[in-house]
């Protein structure tokens, strides 16, 4: 909605969301949302649409991964990534491994 006032992470978590939206872009992963497997840009518009929805209800780049790239909110199933030939993983689990090197990253600068 054009005009609204939203909650979201703040500032200074901003960028870690901006960094995960920018790891789901270019990934050449696929994501499984109930049963289908989306290329990149598809599992992007998914997760901003999501992010959007939620947007007033998250406070943290965690509560931004577990809204927006964690599960189906109609069929409780939980999104999976596949990233070549190595097993699938959750999505959460995913994002919040490339959240820890990101945040690890930063420290050391």
């Amino acid at each position: 909605m054009t005009g609204s006032v939203y909650a979201d992470v703040p500032a200074a978590q901003r960028n870690e969301v901006n960094h995960l939206i920018h790891f789901v872009k270019t990934t050449s992963c696929k994501m499984n949302r109930n049963g289908q497997y989306h290329d990149a840009a598809a599992a992007l518009a998914h997760i901003q649409k999501k992010y959007d929805y939620f947007r007033n209800k998250i406070s943290t780049t965690e509560q931004f991964i577990e809204l927006s790239a964690t599960k189906s909110t109609m069929s409780g199933h939980y999104y999976t990534v596949k990233c070549g030939n190595a097993p699938p993983l959750r999505a959460q689990d995913w994002l919040l491994r490339e959240l820890k090197k990101f945040r690890r990253g930063k420290r050391t600068s």
